[in-house]
């Protein structure tokens, strides 16, 4: 019987191929108990199976043979079984990452939102933005947000801070940047199916609202305080499309 066809991992674990496991429940019963089996002689750690929802009648048999849940997507599961104790399982993502921007005009005027979706009936005034998508970079997302929400288009100018929260949704922690983006549009267009507000309100009255959070006000005094971080590519470093960087503005690099 063949051992079904794999490749290793840096950490001494097998990964097995999804698109070469059988559809038949039985057949792959018998070729996982003899590749567990040649594995662990072998000397592999650990063992990583990605089931395809084509294949989700697998997965009982891959439970009863030993493998847990690692993470799962729309259209896969991942499942991993230890063949040494103690082998090292790295975590899958912890994170929601989101982005928030701070958007002024000339008239010292702040773009605010209310959503509609709201924990309580009272509205409160927040900064328009939202998740990132996979894949997307920190300066496109918030562009994007702040577009899809308020009609506004807008400029990256900086990162200025950014809040940590753990429990948030399914029990994962959120990060959320906060940005300073310079308004290149003036004209409100309301996402309505998210939103039941948005305008510009002055700053001074942000400030003074009983309908604005502590938080809200505190991220936006240091976007107006604070130069941030801005965004730099490194020159020969990567492929851009993967990697994003900030570095202080106005910067002067002893590195040659």
């Amino acid at each position: 019987m063949e051992v079904l066809p794999f490749s290793p991992d840096q950490f001494g674990g097998v990964v097995v191929e999804p698109a070469t496991l059988p559809e038949d429940a039985a057949s792959f019963r018998q070729q996982l108990e003899h590749s567990l089996r040649v594995w662990t002689d072998e000397g592999y750690r650990l063992v990583w199976l990605n089931a395809p929802i084509e294949r989700a009648a697998l997965i009982p048999v891959a439970v009863e043979a030993g493998f847990t849940f690692h993470h799962s997507n729309e259209r896969d599961l991942m499942l991993i079984r230890r063949l040494v104790e103690g082998a090292f399982v790295p975590y899958h993502a912890t994170h929601y990452i989101g982005a928030g921007g701070v958007v002024l005009n000339d008239r010292n005027e702040l773009l605010v939102v209310c959503e509609r979706h709201r924990r309580t009936k009272q509205p409160y005034y927040k900064l328009p933005g939202g998740a990132l998508q996979p894949g997307e970079h920190l300066v496109d997302g918030v562009i994007r947000e702040v577009l899809e929400e308020t009609g506004v288009q807008t400029r990256f100018e900086s990162l200025v801070c950014f809040r940590h929260w753990h429990g948030y949704r399914y029990g994962k922690s959120d990060i959320y940047f906060v940005c300073r983006l310079s308004p290149l549009s003036q004209e409100v267009t309301m996402q309505a199916e998210e939103l039941d507000e948005c305008f510009w309100m002055p700053v001074d009255d942000y400030f003074a609202s009983d309908l604005v959070s502590a938080f809200n006000k505190r991220i936006v005094q240091a976007a107006i305080a604070s130069r941030g971080v801005s965004p730099e590519w490194i020159e020969g470093y990567a492929d851009p499309s993967r990697y994003e960087f900030f570095f202080p503005r106005g910067e002067t690099s002893s590195t040659p």
